[in-house]
C-alpha cells in the first residue's frame, strides 16, 4: 500500500491529543458554555489546534477525514461542522482498523458525552439509503483515504459506516 509512514513524533503528539481530549473534553465544553476560560479549556484549544495539526501529519488518520469528505456529498449532513463529521469518521476508521471493542466504546462514549455524532441519525440521515452510503464511500477515494497504511476498498468503507451506525445505536447513550 502507498500509505504514509506513521512517525514516532506524530504518534506521540496524536496520543497526547487523544489523552487530552478524553481527560479534559467534557469539562472544557461545560466551561466554554458557561463563558469560563479555564486551564482545561486552554488544553482542549491546544489539542484541537496545535496537537491535532501536528499529529495529523504522517499519522494515518486519512480515513476519518476522507469519510468526512464523503459525507459532504449528502445534503442531509451539510448542517454539521467539519469536526462533527470527522468525529463520526474517526469511529469508522477505528472499525476499518479493526480496533478493540474497548477502544471503539471509549471513543463513542466520549463523543456522546460532548454531543458529537455517533450514528447516521446524529449525522442528519433519517432514512438510510444504500445508494447514499455508497456515494459517501465512493467519494472517500476523491480525498485522502488511500494514504492509509492498509488496503482500503469502497466496500469496506461502506461496511464500516454501517457498522459504526449499528454499533453506536446499540451502544448505551
Amino acid at each position: 500500500d502507498k500509505g504514509f509512514k506513521r512517525t514516532l513524533t506524530a504518534m506521540a503528539l496524536a496520543r497526547l491529543c487523544y489523552n487530552t481530549l478524553i481527560k479534559d473534553g467534557l469539562q472544557a465544553k461545560q466551561d466554554a458554555k458557561a463563558g469560563l476560560i479555564t486551564e482545561v479549556l486552554e488544553n482542549i484549544i491546544e489539542a484541537n489546534t496545535l496537537l491535532s495539526g501536528l499529529g495529523f501529519e504522517n499519522n494515518g488518520c486519512a480515513a476519518a477525514h476522507a469519510i468526512e469528505y464523503g459525507f459532504t456529498k449528502l445534503q442531509d449532513t451539510h448542517h454539521l461542522y467539519h469536526g462533527e463529521k470527522v468525529a463520526f469518521g474517526t469511529i469508522c476508521q477505528l472499525v476499518l482498523e479493526q480496533r478493540s471493542l474497548a477502544e471503539i466504546e471509549e471513543v463513542i462514549a466520549f463523543c456522546n458525552s460532548v454531543g458529537l455524532p455517533t450514528t447516521l441519525v446524529d449525522m442528519g440521515i433519517k432514512e438510510i439509503k444504500e445508494q447514499d452510503i455508497m456515494t459517501v464511500a465512493e467519494a472517500t477515494f476523491d480525498s485522502c483515504i488511500e494514504s492509509e497504511p492498509f488496503k482500503v476498498t469502497t466496500k469496506n468503507v461502506y461496511d464500516a459506516i454501517l457498522a459504526t451506525d449499528e454499533f453506536s445505536r446499540r451502544y448505551i447513550k
